[in-house]
């Protein structure tokens, strides 16, 4: 019996007609009446462009959204730093200070004006660039944040790097797996790592390898570093501190999405025609789930935000967050919402990342 259209009759259903649509969008042959009794409607050509408007549109909503939401989250910054009792000019003159002297100095220091005024004044410099002057040192506010940003940068590149190779290994691992004693082992640690928060992890450490062990430094001076000893050293626990929640993290979602994929009917397909696990994983699931392991990583990068703060604070390690939380007890308004905008438009990135990839990564929508 010949086969109409060069389609085999070893294909599935759903393979046959899709190859029909395809062919017919194409205007290759044409319309006949279909083979297997199956019923073709007219194709909508539309839906078979890859990366078509659909995904275009998702990805513009979601960049929308972030900057909708930073927006806003600016409108909240400055009205939670507006509401903190005291102010600069007070914490400058002290308890001592005059109602005529702590009068002068905030009209100097453009405090006596409204609220909006000064909220629309603060965002205008802020879309310029201009992040204005210290209330406390009067220095520019940006020439604090980019001596201390370099240091919060690395200290988040150096747990970036730790973290990543280690919980998608130990993720993969758990999946390919699952049920197994490494499995249950590694997803209860992770389980309880996660429960812990990052403040009692730091405090612990510092209790046994500082205090107890005297192995490291209880502070982390990384102006006086001159060795690849000295780095390790000042890098080690607040390195530690923060990889262990964000390795629990992003272990479990990573083992989550290889989960997913080795539940697909293609990968039973696979083990079907006799490949061994290991090309089974490694050829056919790890591809498929490198948008959700993506999303994953963004997502779990994005915890590392807050705790930063943390662990910058119990160590004294001078990076950015440090220099928020100083400016928080010195009442400087203009560092605190510059060090606030620049943490939440950092885990907006990271959020708004995520999504992109789980979009890109989706073929459901590539192909619609």
């Amino acid at each position: 019996m010949s086969i109409p259209f060069g389609l085999s009759l070893s294909k599935p259903a759903e393979y046959s007609l899709q190859a029909l649509r395809q062919a017919q969008c194409e205007r290759k042959w044409k319309p006949a009446p279909p083979p297997f009794g199956l019923s073709l409607s007219k194709p909508d050509c539309q839906k078979n462009r890859p990366m078509n408007t659909i995904v275009l549109k998702l990805l513009a909503q979601r960049i929308g959204l972030a900057l909708i939401s930073l927006f806003a989250v600016s409108l909240v910054v400055f009205a939670i730093t507006a509401l903190l009792p005291g102010d600069a000019a007070q914490e400058q003159l002290g308890q001592d200070a005059t109602p005529q002297a702590l009068d002068a100095l905030r009209a100097q220091m453009g405090l006596d004006v409204p609220g909006p005024v000064r909220y629309f004044h603060w965002l205008g410099n802020l879309l310029k660039g201009d992040l204005g002057l210290s209330a406390t040192t009067q220095m520019p506010v940006g020439q604090l944040i980019a001596s201390r940003l370099p240091n919060s940068l690395l200290l988040a590149a150096m747990t970036a790097l730790f973290s990543v190779p280690i919980a998608l290994t130990l993720g993969i691992a758990s999946a390919v797996w699952r049920g197994s004693w490494f499995d249950r082992i590694a997803s209860t640690a992770a389980v309880a790592v996660v429960s812990v928060p990052e403040f009692l992890v730091a405090t612990l450490m510092v209790l046994i390898f500082a205090v107890q062990l005297r192995w490291l430094p209880a502070l982390s001076y990384v102006n006086d570093i001159d060795s690849i000893s000295q780095l390790l050293k000042a890098f080690a626990m607040p390195v530690l501190s923060l990889c262990c929640v964000i390795i629990a993290q992003m272990m479990r979602m990573t083992r989550a999405a290889v989960i997913d994929q080795l539940e697909a009917p293609y990968i039973e397909m696979v083990r079907l025609k006799g490949a061994s696990p290991m090309r089974m994983v490694l050829a056919h699931a790890l591809p498929n789930a490198v948008g959700p392991i993506a999303n994953a990583v963004a997502l779990s990068l994005s915890y590392l935000l807050g705790g930063v703060i943390i662990v910058e604070t119990i160590f004294n390690y001078p990076g950015i967050a440090k220099l928020m939380v100083d400016g928080v007890s010195q009442r400087d308004m203009p560092l605190v919402q510059a060090c606030a905008m620049i943490f939440c438009a950092g885990y907006l990135i990271l959020v708004t990342l995520a999504d992109v990839f789980g979009i890109v990564a989706n073929p459901r929508l590539r192909h619609r």
